[in-house]
């Protein structure tokens, strides 16, 4: 479990993007309730986080780095989720996406948070979703600002 952090959580100036994967939708819309409850409860403006709607998790990656060119958004959290299957095509899928959006990040400079659950089994994921593992959509998205206020405290000095 993720340990709260002392940076301040305000996204009262930040501009958001959540990128949300269709594919195992009871799973990724939890997340995506999730984020952008933490996005509000951190003081964002609904009309200021704009939710996306994905193919896949494995479209994140290259629909996150237009939306990082458009020079619209000051982060950017990705949703998704991979369930792992009889072959190790979750582990192939996972690793590329992890890259694909740390080089988007890189590239950018700006955050681009990975809320991807990779789980063993569905039950697993929905744990995760707003179950009684909590909500790693909402840490996707506390993540992000957290970031970005760094990201603009050093931007300051």
């Amino acid at each position: 479990m993720r340990s709260d952090s002392t940076t301040p959580r305000d996204s009262s100036n930040l501009i958001i993007a959540i990128l949300v994967s269709s594919y195992h939708k009871e799973v990724t819309s939890k997340l995506q309730e999730g984020a952008l409850s933490a996005y509000l409860d951190a003081g964002g403006k609904a009309n200021n986080c704009r939710s996306i709607t994905v193919a896949g998790a494995w479209e994140l990656p290259v629909v996150a780095q237009k939306i990082a060119s458009s020079g619209r958004f000051d982060a950017i959290v990705t949703l998704g989720c991979v369930i792992t299957g009889e072959t190790t095509h979750d582990a192939i899928i996972g690793h590329a996406i992890a890259r694909g959006l740390m080089q988007t990040a890189l590239d950018w400079g700006r955050p681009v948070s990975m809320g991807v659950l990779t789980c063993q089994t569905i039950e697993q994921a929905k744990a995760r979703a707003g179950g009684s593992c909590g909500n790693k959509g909402a840490e996707a998205m506390n993540a992000a600002i957290e970031t970005a206020t760094t990201l603009e405290e050093e931007d300051a000095k």
